[in-house]
């Protein structure tokens, strides 16, 4: 049966519209509180020189004889603020106590910071290169040192990692180059116009056989260049996510109003992750 939406009426301008969190974004009473624990890194061999840290968030029900789902956030301390437009540990201890997802135990990694340079952010040379470098870092420097601590299930469709801008970059190339382990992927507002090579996956991604992903993506009608020629944020979403559909992904594109707004992810996270986590189609 389909839905009845309420008639809105359209803004005139869709710049600055801001979207109000729903209650999975705070915190309720009678939901009880994970654990969260921060670490720091700074041997990384990946990305020498860098230093960074990372946060591991332990949901309550989180039973060691029972592997726990794994989602990592890129940006971590930025998706782990309680105060923050994201609340990412709120958000997982809402939804695990519903029972809308497994109990998973959230990674939040920040990007690595460079000492004694004129640039010490390693973001984007972590997050917009096309290349296996952020998910062998993951896989080789960082999880590790989660499941050496935390029963952690090895199935990869039980895997999500999550970003945001440069980060939505990060997110679908550690999916793509390593489907084996990550099969799971939340993208908002990908920054895949600035990627230094070009974007590749409007031509890459029908060109290949299909990788076993499922793909949540989110594009803002405004978000940065929308209605330029070059480096246009919209247009190379909307051709990633067209890509998707015609090779047959498991995916979902929500596009909002709005330009290149943090809020937009911070409000749409639960319903992401509810999403990513359900049962994938036959």
């Amino acid at each position: 049966m389909a839905a009845e939406v309420p008639f809105r009426p359209l803004v005139v301008d869709q710049t600055d519209v801001r979207y109000a969190h729903g209650p999975d974004s705070v915190r309720r009473a009678g939901v009880p509180m994970g654990r969260t624990v921060e670490f720091s890194w700074d041997g990384s061999a990946v990305y020498p020189g860098t230093s960074r840290r990372f946060w591991v968030h332990v949901p309550a029900q989180y039973d060691r004889s029972r592997p726990a789902s794994l989602i990592v956030f890129l940006d971590g301390q930025w998706y782990l603020d309680p105060e923050g437009e994201v609340r990412g540990a709120v958000v997982l201890d809402n939804l695990i106590h519903s029972g809308d997802i497994p109990v998973t135990v959230g990674l939040f990694v920040d990007p690595g910071v460079l000492a004694d340079t004129q640039n010490p952010k390693n973001r984007n040379i972590e997050y917009d290169a096309f290349d296996d470098r952020l998910v062998t870092f993951l896989l080789t420097e960082i999880i590790p040192q989660v499941t050496q601590r935390y029963s952690i299930t090895d199935d990869p469709d039980r895997w999500g990692i999550c970003g945001g801008s440069s980060g939505g970059n990060g997110a679908f190339t550690a999916a793509w180059q390593r489907p084996d382990k990550f099969r799971r992927a939340i993208c908002f507002l990908s920054s895949f116009a600035q990627m230094p090579t070009g974007n590749p996956y409007p031509d890459l991604i029908p060109s290949v056989p299909r990788k076993p992903l499922r793909i949540f993506m989110q594009a803002g009608h405004r978000d940065l260049h929308w209605n330029e020629p070059e480096r246009n944020w919209l247009a190379s979403n909307l051709r990633v996510a067209a890509a998707l559909a015609e090779a047959g992904y498991d995916f979902r594109l929500v596009l909002g109003d709005g330009g290149h707004s943090p809020n937009h992810a911070g409000v749409l996270l639960p319903d992401a992750l509810r999403w990513l986590f359900a049962p994938a189609k036959r």
